[in-house]
C-alpha cells in the first residue's frame, strides 16, 4: 500500500506555492477526510496541533505518494522539518489516523506544527 499524506494547508496541490508545487502536483488523489486536532492559522499558512484539548474534526485532503524517498524529503525540507533534529523543526512529520469521507480510516503522514503558539493578548 502507498504512502499518504494529509493535507490541510499550502500542500494542497491547488494552493502550493511555486517551491513546492512540482513536487505536490505529482501526489495522488484518494479523497476528503478529518483528523481530529486543532487548526491555527497564522497568517500565511495554518498549521495543525494535536496535543490541545479543543480537539475538532480538521477537513483536509488525502494524497496517495509517489514511490520514492526524494517526494518525503522534498515535502520535509518545504515545511523545515529536519529528521534528525525534531527539536528545531518548524513541523514534525507524524502517522495519525485520518477518516475519510466514505467512512474508511488509515494511517496518513501529516505535517504538525512544532512550536509553541503565542496566546492572544
Amino acid at each position: 500500500m502507498k504512502q499518504c499524506l494529509f493535507v490541510y494547508g499550502t500542500l494542497h496541490p491547488d494552493r502550493a506555492p511555486g517551491e513546492i508545487r512540482n513536487v505536490v502536483k505529482k501526489m495522488i488523489p484518494i479523497g476528503s477526510g478529518t483528523i481530529a486536532g486543532d487548526l491555527h492559522d497564522l497568517g500565511d499558512y495554518p498549521e495543525l496541533t494535536v496535543d490541545g484539548k479543543k480537539k475538532q474534526r480538521i477537513k483536509g485532503a488525502v494524497f496517495a505518494l509517489p514511490d520514492d524517498r526524494e517526494t518525503l524529503r522534498k515535502l520535509g525540507q518545504y515545511e523545515e522539518y529536519f529528521p534528525a533534529n525534531p527539536a528545531n523543526s518548524l513541523f514534525v512529520r507524524s502517522k495519525r489516523l485520518v477518516t475519510l469521507d466514505d467512512g474508511t480510516r488509515r494511517f496518513c503522514w501529516v505535517y504538525l506544527y512544532n512550536r509553541k503558539l503565542k496566546k492572544a493578548g
